[in-house]
């Protein structure tokens, strides 16, 4: 078991290389962090995934590159419920920051309904868009600003007659520094989410409001073009104009089916310790020699797939369960051949804590709305938990 140790090391000792750009990395439901990766398609290049896309006509501006392949987890959250996504200059927050002072201009958040999450292409028709923010004349500053000042955080609601189902949200950030020279800069990446609510029907989109990405935007348009050196304002924002589903979902727009389970991509209730998008289970028991080992080389075996597996938000959580490994190599060195230690007992997370403050969503509509929700948060808080 000796070369297991020295393969982990080197793998773990690989660090997120980035420029001053950016990266989605975290998604919340109703201000609970769902983990660093968790449900979140994202670049898997360490050393590219802060970086912009370089192609408005490229499929990768659905959700990013990589954004093709889905994860293995959808993170439930309620209808009505809140959203809020976390952006960092190093996707292993390393190092503070979530953007460059610099990186000005708009951020939006779009959505798309999906049958099968893996199967299913996230590039094409039927994207709809929820919010959008671009210049603030009140406060005298950009979108990404504001995303800066709320350390990396953007929150929306989700509209409470969106249909119950798979659904992809994807944030999205466009810089404009260089955009008066032909270069604009957007970021993106998706996180997988399964809408629980009471709307089964599909939802009755107008004409115009339904895009396909790419296609939305063209490179020559003037909110890409924009020059923030010398602006004339008001900013011309890219994209569709944002959607808004009724929040009344009438007994005609409500289909007569039960509601919708989610039934793929759900966290295993019997996991050890979870990983971005992989978890450690516990291995078998044992009460000879050879089941000792074999469980050790069964741990170490899990392990392995977490380091293969591990996006750019990093492998923290894989070497904790490294340590349960060693702990039952350790015990089998000492003859001690009953076990595993510990068996089934959680393991700690490792990964960076949470921020203190989570905005609330911008896409609130009022302060009575924003009150009924934040009751209604306080009692679902921990049924929609994935420590």
């Amino acid at each position: 078991m000796k070369g297991f140790t020295s393969f982990f090391v080197a793998v773990a000792s690989t660090s997120t290389i980035v420029g001053a750009h950016t990266v989605f990395t975290t998604l919340f439901v109703n201000d609970v962090s769902q983990g660093d990766g968790t449900c979140v398609r994202m670049n898997m290049d360490p050393q590219e995934c802060t970086n912009p896309l370089e192609d408005v006509v490229s499929d990768d501006m659905a959700c990013g590159v990589s954004g093709a392949q889905p994860v293995a987890f959808t993170c439930p959250a309620p209808a009505g419920g809140k959203l809020s996504f976390e952006w960092r200059l190093w996707a292993d927050a390393e190092q503070p920051g979530a953007l460059d002072i610099s990186h000005k201009g708009p951020c939006a958040v779009y959505a798309k309904q999906v049958n099968d999450m893996a199967s299913d292409s996230a590039a094409g028709l039927a994207w709809i868009k929820l919010w959008e923010d671009g210049y603030d004349d009140a406060a005298g500053k950009w979108c990404t600003e504001k995303l800066i000042d709320n350390d990396g955080l953007m929150s929306i609601d989700i509209p409470e007659s969106l249909p119950s189902g798979n659904w992809l949200f994807r944030p999205e950030l466009l810089a404009l520094h260089n955009a008066d020279k032909g270069d604009p800069q957007f970021y993106t990446g998706c996180a997988q989410v399964f809408v629980q609510g009471n709307n089964t029907a599909p939802l009755d989109v107008p004409e115009g409001y339904s895009v396909s990405i790419p296609g939305y935007v063209k490179a020559d348009d003037p909110g890409l073009t924009f020059n923030i050196y010398s602006p004339t304002f008001p900013y011309p924002m890219p994209g569709p104009k944002v959607y808004e589903p009724s929040d009344s979902v009438t007994a005609a727009a409500t289909s007569s089916k039960s509601a919708l389970k989610q039934t793929e991509g759900k966290l295993p209730s019997d996991y050890l310790i979870k990983n971005a998008n992989w978890v450690g289970v516990e291995v078998a028991g044992y009460s000879t020699e050879d089941g000792c080992w074999e469980a050790s080389s069964a741990c170490y075996g899990q392990a392995a797939t977490c380091y293969d597996s591990a996006p750019p938000t990093g492998s923290a959580n894989c070497r904790v369960w490294e340590q349960k490994c060693d702990g039952i190599s350790a015990a089998c060195s000492a003859g001690d051949f009953n076990g595993p230690p510990n068996k089934g007992q959680k393991l700690v997370s490792d990964d960076p804590a949470p921020p203190e403050y989570i905005p609330e969503p911008v896409s609130a509509r009022s302060v009575e709305g924003s009150t009924k929700r934040l009751r209604r948060r306080r009692v679902e808080k921990v049924a929609w938990m994935l420590p």
